[in-house]
């Protein structure tokens, strides 16, 4: 009997690390939600608003661990501002010295009251051109004439104008001071405290309300925002993209390097 439950014990041990690896997301940045970041930005007053609330549990937009101590990262916030051109600008520090770009959130005003924006994955933990928008679709219905066939119904993808978020309009007031988050590695707010990672499942499900209003594209909108935002753009070389996904690499109090890798055996 004692040697039947050993076994047991073992095959569930087994079983449990085999789903744990088997959890895991395709490519690292997936445990950020691209789409979440928008209709959080889409809610707040200013940007110091939105950080606060993209790196609140409740909001379920960041399940990412980079460091790998276990604990979600914090998520600082940056502006680039050139002309009607913003890039908002959301990375982690990995280290003391070193930060890690997740995303940037380009906002351009083509209009007196009009202005486009998307968010695209930072290519070191998303695949290539991850790039995600506001949604919204207008139909429009070809009644038959004659004949039992349906009305065909056609579906148009329409651009959104985002000028009355109030966000995009805290960027474009008159007297708007360029915002750079004061946080960094070891000095975090008062109110934040890390809270356990989930696996990439839970995570998944919790951030279906954000893919309602916000999906992938496969191309930019916003174009100027990509060129004034190459040249400032934050890397770590503690983050290593190799062909299959995201390498993250540490150093230990001693001096050793260790590189942990996530597979790609996850599935969404």
């Amino acid at each position: 009997m004692k040697k039947i439950t050993t076994i047991l014990l073992v095959v569930l041990g087994i079983t449990s690390g085999f789903s744990q690896e088997n959890d895991k997301p395709e490519v690292t940045g997936e445990d950020f939600s691209l789409e979440g970041a928008l209709a959080v930005f889409k809610k707040s007053n200013s940007l110091e608003e939105f950080e606060k609330k993209i790196n609140d549990e409740n909001s379920n937009v960041n399940n990412l661990d980079l460091n790998s101590d276990g604990q979600t990262d914090y998520i600082v916030v940056e502006d680039i501002k050139e002309n009607n051109t913003h890039v908002i600008v959301l990375s982690t520090y990995v280290s003391e010295n070193q930060k890690q770009d997740i995303a940037t959130i380009g906002i351009e005003r083509t209009g007196e009251a009009e202005a486009v924006l998307e968010i695209t994955g930072d290519d070191e933990l998303y695949a290539a051109n991850t790039i995600v928008e506001p949604y919204e679709i207008t139909q429009s219905m070809n009644n038959q004439k004659s004949g039992p066939a349906m009305p065909e119904i056609s579906i148009n993808r329409i651009v959104v104008n985002v000028w009355f978020w109030p966000s995009v309009r805290f960027l474009y007031a008159p007297g708007y001071v360029v915002w750079v988050s004061p946080h960094r590695w070891a000095y975090y707010p008062r109110w934040w405290k890390p809270w356990r990672v989930c696996h990439h499942s839970v995570f998944y499900k919790r951030c279906a309300p954000h893919r309602v209003y916000y999906h992938k594209t496969p191309s930019h909108r916003v174009v100027l925002a990509q060129k004034v935002y190459a040249p400032k753009r934050h890397t770590s070389t503690l983050v290593v993209k190799n062909r299959k996904n995201t390498t993250i690499v540490h150093k230990s109090r001693h001096g050793h390097v260790k590189a942990v890798k996530n597979t790609r055996r996850g599935r969404r």
